[in-house]
């Protein structure tokens, strides 16, 4: 029986949760400790996998009940069939990859939809900072420092718009979160998202 009320998910994977349709099959890609997949599963009853590169978040995920596999997302979505989900999340991971437009080329084959998550590094406070300071912005939502940090493709709003369109994809829906952690619709502001959003999520379709 599932609980009436599932734990509390961070803001942005609240989002893409809200995307999700219920009772469907979905593939969290680099799912961490399985926070969305639990709860996408509580509250929505989905069909849920997911793959995770680290040791320690595969065993939390396998602790919690979730069915996980330890992989390289670069290498391994390819063993997947083609469609064989009807959404492929990549929560704050496309940034994190050598290949970024190959894992989304990968994601599209297999599921039916894609919910993209990533930070925007054109958001106003990220440019002041390198303006004024002349150092990598280090802040709540990108908490590294240069040289540890997983992000080696620092994208902004308008560089993924661009990278959709290149690749013929929809964008279905769009959301940006601003530095109070509300989300706005996107729709056709581009321009006051690629200012005003810390992160955005998106919805795609081929």
């Amino acid at each position: 029986m599932t609980p009436a009320n599932p734990k509390a998910i961070r803001v942005d994977l609240q989002l893409i949760a809200d995307m999700i349709e219920p009772g469907t099959k979905v593939l969290d890609v680099g799912c961490g400790n399985g926070d969305l997949l639990e709860y996408l599963w509580r509250t929505k009853q989905v069909d849920g996998r997911g793959i995770e590169i680290s040791t320690q978040g595969v065993q939390a995920c396998v602790s919690a009940g979730l069915s996980v596999v330890q992989g390289d997302v670069e290498k391994d979505l390819r063993n997947y069939p083609d469609g064989a989900f009807d959404y492929v999340i990549l929560s704050q991971t496309v940034q994190a990859m050598m290949d970024p437009k190959g894992v989304i080329e990968q994601a599209m084959r297999i599921g039916k939809r894609a919910v993209v998550s990533l930070p925007n590094f054109a958001y106003w406070r990220v440019r002041l900072y390198v303006m004024f300071k002349g150092r990598m912005p280090v802040s709540e939502s990108l908490p590294y420092e240069w040289y540890n940090t997983p992000n080696i493709h620092f994208c902004t709003i308008r560089d993924f718009v661009r990278l959709t369109r290149h690749m013929g994809l929809t964008i279905e829906r769009s959301l940006f979160l601003d530095e109070e952690g509300s989300s706005r619709t996107m729709g056709n502001s581009i321009a006051t998202a690629n200012w005003f959003g810390e992160q955005a999520v998106f919805l795609l379709k081929k």
